[in-house]
């Protein structure tokens, strides 16, 4: 066991978990959170407290913000924007087919020297812009790197609310792309329209690979629609799935109404194990004989 708390740069953003250490941070305490370029200012969004997990393989915290920690970080959002506003202004100027993403900023030793800026950007095809950092380098006065970003990735640096109403996954929890095909849809019998399996990146939603699997493991044992099937109210044939219930849906025999029966009572395998393993009760004593 150990304690964690959870922490983020930006508001609704991604949640970074850390070993507190010997601090007890609360919720909306500045802290000081290591990275390769140095301790960064962010916002503890929940109090340290213990976790059954191993904590020893997560970072600890650097200590608590004080106000020239406070006023660094200001600074460091005001290059951000300033960049920000820089990179739109040359782009338009140089008339290249990009669009800014974000902005990652480096401060110095206050002359310039050790600055650096990132700019991320989306564009539908590969661009030169040697020109254009150039001109950057020129007006924010320090080194300047630009770095294209996939539709997913732009995504995940701008977060947004997917169509479930609730943050992106990919800007909150998501920390790797798994692959995401067609076929899972399909698997699933939703739709194929691209309104309504594409995400806010417009690839097909990263969630539709959440419950693939239970859908897997479902086709495999239950009977097919079409099968004919034995069910506690009688025989009938199988016209539908519910997977999210674990059942399936038949058609009676005996008055063409329907019913919903678990999954487990119309497979085969279950039906054999209970012929098998249930005693056959008799329906009724036998007399006894008088003369007997």
């Amino acid at each position: 066991m150990g304690m964690l708390c959870a922490v983020s740069f930006q508001r609704y953003g991604r949640l970074y978990y850390l070993d507190p250490g010997e601090l007890r941070p609360q919720v909306g305490d500045k802290v000081l959170v290591p990275t390769d370029d140095g301790p960064e200012v962010a916002e503890c969004v929940w109090a340290a407290q213990w976790v059954t997990e191993e904590t020893d393989g997560f970072p600890r915290l650097a200590g608590l913000a004080q106000e020239e920690d406070l006023r660094r970080d200001e600074a460091l959002r005001r290059r951000k924007a300033e960049a920000k506003v820089a990179a739109k202004r040359l782009i338009r100027e140089h008339g290249l087919p990009m669009k800014v993403v974000a902005v990652d900023h480096v401060l110095g030793n206050g002359d310039g020297n050790g600055e650096r800026s990132t700019i991320y950007f989306t564009a539908p095809h590969r661009v030169d812009f040697r020109s254009l950092v150039r001109d950057l380098g020129a007006t924010l006065h320090c080194r300047v790197e630009l770095r294209q970003l996939s539709a997913r990735d732009s995504a995940r640096v701008q977060g947004g609310i997917g169509s479930c109403g609730r943050d992106l996954c990919c800007a909150t929890f998501l920390n790797d792309f798994e692959p995401v095909t067609i076929r899972m849809a399909k698997d699933q019998d939703l739709p194929l329209n691209p309104l309504r399996i594409s995400g806010a990146c417009g690839r097909l939603m990263c969630c539709l690979k959440y419950e693939h699997p239970l859908y897997q493991r479902f086709q495999e044992s239950a009977p097919e629609v079409g099968s004919r099937v034995a069910t506690p109210k009688g025989e009938g044939r199988v016209v539908g799935h519910s997977v999210p219930r674990d059942a399936v849906t038949v058609r009676l025999d005996a008055d063409g109404s329907r019913c919903s029966c678990s999954r487990a009572s119309v497979c085969a395998p279950r039906q054999a194990h209970d012929q098998h393993y249930t005693p056959n009760t008799p329906t009724s004593a036998p007399t006894p004989d008088p003369l007997g």
